[in-house]
């Protein structure tokens, strides 16, 4: 089949859906105000709460939200064949996601900004907001571990790509001075920037001087660098001290200053990479052809329900509820924008998902191709995003790019798309280790340079333990978790809005039917994954690990359900009409 079939059939849904469901969401079921006063304005504190034109917010939502995730789930997913990937990622962003991101967002905006771990006391009760907030903590470290070892790795792998990253942080500050200081409209410096950081990256590319190759500077891969280690660790640790300082610098700087600029530079880089992929399909058509199998039968892991939290970010993520009620609340100018930024968030990201898996699909030559590259489970972990640069600078081609300009480009993509999940994931680290101080009154914890440095320190301890995939590569040692805590999060978010929607004696099946078939589906998987990490016990400290963590975590699921099915029991609808 040609691949361009796949892409004319999702864009169209993701345009139907945006277009008419998400409207009907924002009219009928959570009612946008267009005279709300927003805690942008309300709380106004020129560091957090800064009232922000919704194109900007956009830029910054989307890109916080589609980092790498949308791209390694569905090229992981896509080893049970290419049709259940596709109609999750398509289906789910239209139904699931779409209304988790636009729902959390509204649901913060109407409660002065909360996340959504404070909003589950609000709603639900105290208990459920330490259970939530520690589920989404172990969230949040695991995405700040794991996104630090991938950007660090793609450094490694793509030298090419450092120059063109690094020279975006300070075109992203000189922005936000222009805009703030002077005044001026951000969308032509930000085209500005984009164009020099993609002539960084096709310069550095073809000049190897430009290219910033520490394991080439300690000499090659089988020698000696930093402390005894070889020069590839030297070159990991390096770069995992300077994304640290980086992100610590970045947690706590105003958002006008860096996080705002840069995540709009960032959402015009992926709307330009989103075309060059889809133009290369549409200018080759009608190859590629996809070569993978729409449904495979495969021995050592089942589809279902693994699927489901195997493409979390894509079809819907917990993490994106996290941005909405964590950052975006707090920069939304009129409540009207929210269906805007959250749910056309989310069809941006569904478009990145949907693409990844024609990349991945069509890079293989034949069928039996695809099938030894994706002889396991395990290996499909291991080597779909490397699958997905080689398919995606091969799209590129087709618009007759170089093949390593192509790979360098899609390179500083992916990095870009992963720092900026980086350091919105260590700031809503922050935001929630400042709340746990408020709740258990320790001032210390409120500070902001406290509270990042545990956030930062944390993180730098568990990335930089030993794991199965070499040095620093401690967090994978959590990563079987992420898909299921992920999932479980969006979950509750979305039983936290269908308790909000019914007190206010509005239709919430809505949000209530996606709720309980994911919630279903991932406690089925992590129920299962439980079992498994039982029966290896005595395979080492990392299966104690994840046992006792997804033991603990499944738990306080399963009593916030409790706790919310016992407040359904009692709590009679339309007990808070619409007076907010």
């Amino acid at each position: 089949m040609p691949a361009i079939v796949l892409a004319i059939i999702g864009l169209i849904v993701f345009a139907l859906g945006y277009r008419y469901y998400s409207k009907f969401i924002a009219e009928r079921i959570y009612r946008l105000d267009p005279n709300y006063q927003t805690p942008a304005h309300q709380f106004r504190d020129g560091v957090d709460f800064v009232p922000t034109n919704k194109w900007v917010l956009w830029g910054h939502h989307f890109t916080s939200v589609a980092g790498a995730a949308p791209i390694v789930g569905p090229a992981v997913a896509v080893y049970w064949g290419w049709l259940p990937a596709f109609l999750w990622v398509v289906l789910g962003t239209v139904f699931a996601a779409g209304v988790h991101d636009f729902g959390t967002l509204v649901l913060s905006v109407r409660n002065k900004g909360q996340s959504i771990g404070t909003l589950a006391e609000r709603i639900i009760g105290r208990r459920a907001k330490l259970l939530f907030l520690f589920i989404i903590l172990i969230l949040v470290l695991m995405v700040n571990a794991v996104f630090a070892w991938v950007i660090s790795n793609l450094f490694i792998t793509f030298p090419a790509s450092v120059l063109a990253v690094f020279i975006q942080i300070p075109l992203a500050i000189w922005i936000g001075y222009t805009v703030n200081k002077k005044g001026k409209n951000m969308l032509v410096p930000s085209l500005v920037a984009l164009a020099v950081m993609y002539a960084a990256a096709v310069i550095a590319s073809t000049i190897p001087a430009l290219q910033i190759d520490l394991v080439s500077y300690f000499g090659g891969e089988e020698t000696t660098g930093l402390f005894g280690l070889d020069a590839v660790s030297s070159a990991f640790l390096i770069w995992i001290a300077v994304l640290m300082i980086y992100v610590y610098i970045a947690s706590i700087l105003p958002v006008w200053k860096l996080l705002q600029p840069r995540d709009y530079i960032n959402s015009h880089q992926l709307v330009v990479g989103l075309a060059i992929l889809y133009l290369g399909l549409f200018f080759t058509w009608p190859t590629p052809e996809v070569t993978a199998p729409a449904t495979r039968e495969v021995s050592d892991v089942s589809w279902f329900p693994l699927l489901f939290i195997t493409i979390a970010c894509g079809a819907i993520s917990g993490f994106h509820g996290l941005v909405s009620s964590g950052t975006s609340s707090k920069q939304l100018n009129k409540e009207t924008d929210a269906r805007f930024v959250g749910y056309f968030g989310a069809v941006g990201e569904g478009t990145l998902a949907l693409v990844t898996i024609l990349a991945v699909t069509t890079f293989f030559a034949s069928q039996s191709d695809f099938l030894s590259s994706y002889e396991s489970f395990n290996t499909a972990n291991a080597d779909g995003l490397a699958h997905f640069v080689g398919g995606a600078g091969q799209l590129a081609t087709g618009l007759g790019l170089p093949a390593g300009v192509a790979e360098t480009i899609v390179a500083v993509i992916v990095v870009s798309f992963a720092a900026t999940t980086l350091d919105t994931s260590v700031r809503l680290m922050r935001y929630i280790i400042s709340e746990l101080g408020q709740e258990y009154s320790a001032p210390g914890l409120t500070k902001k340079h406290v509270a990042t440095s545990i956030a930062v320190g944390a993180s730098t301890l568990l990335v930089m333990l030993p794991g199965d995939r070499g040095f620093g590569s401690g967090g994978y040692l959590l990563w079987p978790l992420f898909g299921t805590s992920n999932q479980l999060l969006a979950g509750i978010s979305l039983l936290l809005i269908s308790i909000w929607l019914r007190r206010k004696g509005r239709n919430f099946l809505f949000t209530f039917i996606p709720m309980i078939f994911l919630l279903f589906m991932t406690m089925w998987a992590m129920t299962s994954q439980v079992i498994f990490q039982w029966s290896w016990l005595g395979d080492g400290d990392a299966q104690i690990l994840l046992f006792v963590l997804g033991a603990i975590i499944l738990a306080f699921t399963v009593w916030i359900l409790l706790e919310a099915i016992a407040l359904f029991r009692r709590e009679p609808p339309n007990t808070d009409p619409d007076n907010d």
